[in-house]
């Protein structure tokens, strides 16, 4: 079966189910996206990668690659292998000196990991068939990961506060306390705001 790639073109909050998120993943040279309900901690794990944060203390997916590493042990893959009653299903190509191992995993665990390794991310066309949606991008211009993520954290934020409305000191005082609740998807959008004062001034 021909395997499809795919990329994370956005983080957001789902819009069915509360408390939760929905990573998208995009075809590679294609429109079709494949969105993908995940839970808070998961969307945190996977926004610290792409936004290249560096935690106080090592998260979970962080202590995983960290272990990886140090048995050399490689993630060369993962791939989202089947879809049964809307769950989806996953698999990490593991590839060591002497061998090569597949080893199930949830979605949402497989996709934190492969940010961090910098492996490519695989489905089958029977899968995007069957829960990928098709995407018309007015603009022709795709935002990267990064982008996407941050653009979606600045969002998600707003509904909490206004970021605008607050001033430097307070939007320094409000990152300090999210960082410490270790809500990185909040810290995006206000380091965000805080970046384009500096840049306004």
């Amino acid at each position: 079966m021909k395997k499809i790639e795919l990329e994370i073109v956005a983080l957001s909050h789902s819009i069915t189910q509360t408390h939760s998120y929905a990573v998208v993943l995009g075809e590679v040279n294609g429109l079709r996206r494949l969105p993908i309900v995940i839970g808070g901690f998961e969307a945190q794990a996977i926004a610290v990668a792409l936004e290249k944060m560096h935690p106080s203390r090592p998260l979970t997916h962080d202590l995983m690659k960290n272990f990886m590493n140090a048995f050399t042990i490689d993630l060369q893959e993962i791939v989202i292998c089947d879809l049964q009653e809307g769950i989806f299903y996953s698999k990490l190509i593991c590839v060591s000196e002497h061998d090569t191992v597949e080893i199930d995993s949830r979605t949402s665990d497989a996709l934190a990991l492969a940010v961090r390794f910098g492996c490519p991310i695989y489905t089958y066309e029977n899968i995007l068939e069957s829960a990928g949606i098709l995407m018309e991008d007015p603009s022709g211009k795709k935002k990267t990961p990064r982008e996407a993520v941050a653009a979606e954290a600045t969002t998600t934020s707003s509904s909490h506060e206004d970021l605008k409305a607050m001033s430097v000191e307070e939007l320094h005082t409000l990152l300090s306390e999210v960082l410490e609740q270790e809500d990185y998807i909040r810290a995006i959008a206000i380091r965000d705001e805080i970046n384009s004062r500096k840049k306004g001034r």
